[in-house]
């Protein structure tokens, strides 16, 4: 017997609140692909590498990166690897990891600098994820046999290629660094990372896990 894993209880609620039926359906098949390569990886039995790219590697990537890795666990979907890069390397934003933290996650600051490392964890018993900024070629991440979502236009634009990639898929979001500094700051980040929480939770609600 096939016993659900265990998120934290804050996750689990937000994630039980998600409402993929306010997704369009023009954005839907935009989304489709993606769940396409992954189930077709879980119906291999094959390991589903998915890097998350973006121009600075500070906000969507990350964002990207974190509830992915966290709605493959909360359904149950065995060897989903998840991460992320840029075109460029700055610094994981600090309102993307008080974003997370509000949403439920465990977030700890591992290692200080230009470019903080955190600890990103959604379960108790579960490996955290490390976050930090980096290219997307970056010995951190996997040399080939990826899929390479791009989740800002300038990304995808930058990088007609992305060597070792399987397949490329055109995501994007808007990103809210617009509202840096502003009044509106907390609510758009937050609403940012629930829409991308929403759309990943879609795209892996779709995948059919074989039971052997």
């Amino acid at each position: 017997m096939i016993t659900q894993p265990t998120l934290y209880n804050t996750i689990e609620t937000l994630i039980n609140k998600l409402n993929p039926a306010t997704i369009s359906n023009n954005r839907k098949a935009i989304l489709d692909p993606l769940a396409e390569f992954i189930q077709s990886k879980v119906s291999k039995n094959e390991v589903a590498r998915i890097n998350f790219i973006c121009t600075h590697n500070s906000r969507r990537s990350h964002l990207s990166q974190v509830w992915a890795q966290t709605l493959a666990y909360h359904f149950n979907i065995k060897n989903v690897f998840c991460y992320s890069g840029g075109t460029e390397a700055t610094a994981l934003f600090p309102t993307v990891a008080q974003t997370l933290k509000n949403s439920g996650f465990e977030v700890k600051t591992i290692s200080e600098g230009k470019n903080p490392i955190y600890s990103i964890k959604y379960a108790a018993n579960a490996h955290p994820i490390i976050g930090f900024s980096k290219k997307f070629d970056d010995d951190f991440n996997p040399k080939s046999g990826f899929a390479a979502v791009m989740t800002c236009d300038s990304a995808y634009e930058a990088c007609p290629l992305v060597f070792g990639s399987e397949k490329k898929f055109p995501i994007m979001f808007e990103d809210p660094k617009v509202f840096d500094n502003t009044p509106q700051q907390i609510e758009k980040y937050n609403e940012r990372s629930l829409q991308i929480a929403t759309e990943l939770y879609y795209i892996f609600s779709k995948i059919n896990i074989k039971l052997n």
